[in-house]
């Protein structure tokens, strides 16, 4: 958005309408020893077609043309140029929380066709209005198991992405809510069935896992649901990746659903504004925090959208509210939501599938170079999996910057048993001779002395 700066006559048709004489008597109600009087020590004004030229220098210092093969939890995919162009229209960019349904059925039906599409991807029987993000999703996801089930206590599984893990431990220490973590099977990266069952117990209120899970796993569901429901304990799956459901068979055996819908249309952005999403069984609803978008008809007879169960996201009794968050994605939800209508169901499913074979690719590419292998080799995956070498992952990602390469992220800050390993990601935009290269710079590792 341009800064369109005032000029002086303005300015004074400004202050006579207010019935101000002049700027020092519109400030006169602060006290003088906290007003500057002196101008801003600032570099001189600039003309517009300055400033501009000013950032276009200052971006050719940006890195550009870099391949990336980044993923853990934030996924760069193609972004149709459509989206940009809708959301940006007023009606939608300039809106808040329709609380007024009369004059907002638009983004009312925006936000119903996201609940249904989602609620169709996951296999559940509703889905909400959209939260902050995957991380915040999972640990709503958790808290609303704890109010459905009146226990209070957790499983979560060592395989759920580490910073949704913080973002809970954070919820769970101000709620008196212990957790426990339970490790993943060394041979298959799936989290550990046995150990899983021995954590879980009547007092479980809740168990979380994520499919596909960090590693890049698909993870048991049928089993892990066995194993949570003979306890009376609800299972959450998180999605980090809402691309894998084109191709994953989705969590079903699930009591609630918690899913980050980045990868459905919203660019990275350096972190955010994502689109966090909790989907469930029919008879949770009305524990799950934020809103519903329901459909009816008006006194004629024609459908209409109207906001449902409560008439906004947050809840002004504390002590009643079945969430803190209070937020407004559906800006970020109708990114998603053009997506999906542009990519449609066979869409959906063939970028999936071109992820899952660009991954194949990749992981067989670079696991042949000298001193490489993949682990977790026991268990499918989607579009990212593990790779170990023998040089160090700082070294190994200074030589692929050094050809302009993005490599993998380095496990042991979360994971110190595994020293030497990374998780690498391959979407559609990444081309098969960036994967090449990439494979080269691995076999070029320097000869240990």
């Amino acid at each position: 958005m341009r800064y369109l700066p005032k000029s002086p006559a303005e300015r004074l048709t400004m202050l006579a309408d207010i019935g101000a004489a002049s700027i020092d008597s519109l400030f006169a109600v602060i006290p003088a020893e906290y007003r500057l009087n002196r101008d801003l020590d600032v570099p001189r004004q600039h003309a517009e077609s300055e400033i501009i030229d000013y950032f276009r220098l200052a971006g050719r210092k940006n890195a550009t043309n870099y391949a990336s093969f980044l993923g853990a939890g934030a996924y760069r995919h193609y972004r149709p140029v459509i989206i940009d162009s809708l959301v940006q229209r007023g009606e939608f960019l300039t809106s808040y929380t329709p609380y007024q349904a009369e004059i907002t059925q638009g983004t009312l039906q925006a936000i119903f066709e996201f609940q249904t599409m989602i609620a169709e991807l996951t296999g559940m029987d509703v889905a909400n209005a959209s939260m902050y993000d995957g991380s915040t999703g999972a640990a709503e996801a958790v808290m609303m198991a704890v109010r459905v089930t009146g226990r209070h206590q957790a499983v979560v599984a060592a395989t759920v992405h580490p910073e949704y893990r913080e973002v809970l431990a954070t919820y769970a220490k101000h709620q008196g809510l212990p957790t426990t973590l339970v490790a993943y099977h060394p041979d298959t990266g799936r989290v550990d069935l046995a150990a899983l069952e021995a954590a879980v117990t009547n007092e479980t209120a809740a168990v979380l896992v994520q499919s596909p899970n960090f590693f890049g796993i698909i993870e048991d569901i049928p089993a892990i649901a066995s194993i949570a429901h003979a306890q009376g304990a609800l299972l959450i799956v998180s999605v980090a990746e809402a691309v894998s459901l084109g191709v994953v068979r989705p969590p079903v055996e699930a009591d609630i659903v918690s899913m980050e819908a980045q990868s459905f249309g919203v660019a990275l952005s350096y972190g955010g504004p994502f689109c966090g999403v909790i989907a469930a069984k029919e008879q949770f609803l009305r524990q799950m925090p934020g809103r519903l978008v329901g459909q009816t008809v008006d006194s004629n007879g024609y459908r209409g959208f109207v906001l449902t169960l409560s008439t906004r996201e947050q809840h002004i009794r504390r002590e009643k509210a079945t969430s803190n968050i209070c937020t407004n994605q559906a800006l970020v939800a109708l990114m998603a939501t053009i997506f999906l209508t542009v990519y449609g169901k066979e869409g959906i499913r063939e970028l999936a599938e071109h992820n899952l074979a660009k991954a194949a690719y990749a992981a067989q590419a670079l696991s042949a170079a000298p001193g490489a292998g993949l682990l977790f080799t026991g268990a499918p995956r989607f579009h990212e999996f593990v790779l170990e070498t023998q040089e160090t992952p700082a070294s190994l990602s200074q030589r692929l910057l050094d050809d302009k390469i993005v490599g993998g992220v380095a496990l042991s800050r979360w994971y110190p048993e595994l020293p030497n390993a990374t998780l690498w990601c391959a979407t559609e935009v990444v081309t098969r001779e960036q994967i090449d290269t990439a494979a080269k710079v691995l076999s070029a590792a320097p000869v240990e002395a």
